[in-house]
């Protein structure tokens, strides 16, 4: 069995037809949901969501695609961040929560950055970490600076050769990012590691779609309120590692554009920020939640 999230209770529910969602949840008052990343599951959040449950009910759940969630097969928009946005406020409707703080880590952020302008009567606080939203991600990407994300353009393509690639070797696919990513290997425990491949080794087809969809109908629906001038309207949080002005761009600026209500700050850890700071990303969530 893979580990679990002491002291929470995990549900399966029904968001979408033939779709759950596995979903550890815990602690009671006012709900926050925690979408993981790429390549890992709800347990990233394992620390954060034990300090937030002390006074607010935490809901962690495996997105579409991902840990012991449902995997639909690929077809249009089926892996969309909207369908994903979907069933995230779906979840909470059925565990009883009509609004709800959302805080997202990586391809989580960008589920919970749609949640934002797609529904924003129902999102009261959102959080974004070490991301940018679809249409910057692709806009700021050039030169050599882009083999950072070279994934991104490997799971662009048409369906056949990325899984295949990948397939072919995922633990090596997988843990790279794993490893890339991390300042401190400490902060992700071997049986921690081990239930993230084991969890992508059987995802691969879905992950991809995940990212597949970010090179096209994501990229659309971004476009679509950019041009219609929409924006999120509620109270925002993004942190980031200090890794904007090394790429050549102002993060901050970036997400400004979307997020009147913006606080935008570094945190000095890797990537998996959640994992390798939870103490500070537990104050910034925190904080969020008092604005």
């Amino acid at each position: 069995m893979p580990p679990t999230i002491p002291g929470f209770t995990y549900h399966r529910v029904p968001v979408a037809d033939g779709v759950s969602l596995n979903a550890a949840v815990s602690g009671s008052g006012s709900p926050v949901v925690l979408l993981h990343g790429f390549p890992q599951t709800h347990l990233m959040w394992r620390h954060v969501a034990a300090d937030l449950a002390a006074d607010h009910t935490v809901i962690c759940p495996d997105l579409r695609g991902y840990g012991a969630s449902d995997k639909p097969a690929e077809t249009d928009g089926s892996y969309a961040k909207r369908t994903m946005a979907d069933d995230i406020v779906t979840l909470a409707h059925a565990l009883g929560h009509d609004r709800f703080a959302l805080a997202g880590h990586d391809r989580g952020a960008l589920v919970a950055f749609r949640a934002g302008l797609d529904h924003p009567d129902t999102v009261t606080h959102l959080a974004c970490l070490d991301v940018l939203p679809t249409l910057d991600m692709w806009d700021v990407m050039h030169g050599v600076t882009a083999a950072v994300g070279f994934h991104l353009y490997l799971m662009a393509q048409p369906p056949g050769l990325p899984e295949e690639l990948i397939a072919a070797a995922p633990d090596a696919f997988f843990g790279h990012f794993l490893d890339l990513w991390t300042d401190d290997p400490q902060a992700i425990p071997a049986d921690v590691r081990t239930a993230y491949l084991n969890a992508c080794r059987a995802a691969v087809p879905s992950i991809v779609a995940d990212y597949r969809a970010s090179a096209g109908v994501d990229l659309a629906h971004d476009q679509a309120d950019r041009d219609a001038g929409n924006r999120l309207r509620m109270p925002v949080a993004v942190l980031q590692q200090d890794w904007g002005a090394a790429l050549g761009f102002d993060a901050a600026a970036l997400w400004g554009d979307w997020a009147p209500d913006l606080r935008h700050s570094t945190v000095t850890c890797g990537h998996f920020m959640a994992e390798e700071a939870p103490a500070d990303v537990a104050k910034a969530l925190r904080d969020l939640l008092a604005r």
